[in-house]
């Protein structure tokens, strides 16, 4: 189901083919969210509150479909077959942008997931099909590995937490961001930044203890890449730690998970570390009956967002140009953009 965004405020969409009530110049953007049950509904929130927020006066359509690959509940399944579009009719009506989340693995080697074929068939649709897609977390890695054989690398422990990263190049993506942004991480493996200068890739940020964040790779439709994950809300690294715990005390994991870097105040990281010591000891998940994240949440601040907003607004100020570039080439030759214009909105490296 299609949901309008206009001037902060959301509006209930219609089919997925049907545009008789967009608003003129409306934004189409399709999000394919692959995330597992439990967060289906919390990156849909994280996705349209960044998207209402960074859109300001422009008319944003979102649509949500899903990947019938990606296993679920039958919970997971009655949510989406409520609120998502399949995703057969994104095949014959192209968008202005595309969104693609991460999933959570099944299988060591990403070719072996249940889902890998019909995500390349994505990379590939975006490129002739959309004016740029992003692609987060896993998805970037099945992206370039499918492109160019770019492998990832798997981590000894988790890159998890918040991490201070700087610009790595100018490019217009990074508009008005600060210089150095704290963006979070939740990933078990990385890509090589040597690997992907090789194979043209611009990375954008980085971080001394994250290694690349994000980075971007211009063909007819650029794809914009993030390993860490700029929609995520003030909590979201909490609940992820929690639910890991939660996993160790169950017995599904056999290794006490990480502390998320650089995140909690000293006085809940004491309590943490307190909590990791008797689970060692004595693992039982009641322990974490404590711990409720309502407790902890007014301490935690978003310190990311506003490097977040900048990100997307300037995204979806390029998804905009390039509609207008459409609109105005479809025009007779008198009525065409001066070349001034044109060239200044340019989504290359280094524009404007």
């Amino acid at each position: 189901m299609p949901v309008y965004l206009k001037h902060s405020q959301l509006l209930c969409g219609s089919a997925v083919a049907d545009m008789r009530h967009a608003p003129k110049n409306c934004i189409n953007v399709g999000i394919i969210n692959n995330m597992p049950d439990g967060a289906l509904k919390s990156t849909e929130r994280q996705f349209l509150n960044l998207l209402n927020t960074a859109a300001g006066a422009l008319a944003l359509r979102v649509t949500f479909y899903g990947l019938p690959e990606v296993l679920r509940s039958d919970s997971g399944r009655r949510h989406m077959d409520g609120f998502y579009c399949n995703i057969q009719d994104l095949w014959d009506h192209p968008l202005d942008g595309l969104i693609v989340t991460g999933a959570e693995p099944r299988t060591p080697n990403l070719p072996d997931e249940r889902y890998w074929t019909k995500l390349t068939e994505l990379v590939e649709w975006a490129e002739q099909n959309t004016h740029s897609s992003l692609w987060s977390c896993l998805a970037a890695h099945a992206a370039v590995l499918h492109l160019d054989g770019i492998q990832r690398h798997r981590l000894r422990h988790k890159r998890f937490g918040l991490f201070s990263c700087s610009q790595a190049s100018e490019h217009r993506l990074l508009d008005g961001v600060s210089a150095r942004l704290i963006m979070p991480h939740s990933r078990w493996n990385e890509l090589s930044e040597a690997d992907l200068n090789k194979c043209g890739y611009q990375v954008l940020t980085r971080s001394e203890q994250a290694g690349v964040d994000a980075f971007v790779k211009q063909r007819k439709s650029p794809l914009v890449f993030f390993q860490g994950h700029p929609e995520y809300d003030a909590n979201t690294l909490l609940l992820e730690y929690r639910r890991d715990i939660g996993r160790y005390l169950r017995g599904e994991v056999e290794a006490y998970p990480v502390m998320p870097r650089s995140y909690f105040d000293s006085q809940t990281e004491v309590a943490f570390t307190a909590l990791r010591e008797r689970a060692l000891s004595d693992r039982r998940e009641g322990l974490l009956e404590d711990f409720s994240p309502a407790l902890l949440e007014n301490k935690l601040q978003n310190t990311w967002r506003s490097a977040a907003l900048g990100i997307y607004q300037n995204w979806l100020a390029f998804l905009a140009d390039r509609k207008q570039q459409r609109v105005i080439t479809r025009r007779p030759q008198q009525q065409a953009a001066p070349a001034e214009l044109v060239h200044r909105r340019t989504f290359a490296a280094g524009a404007d």
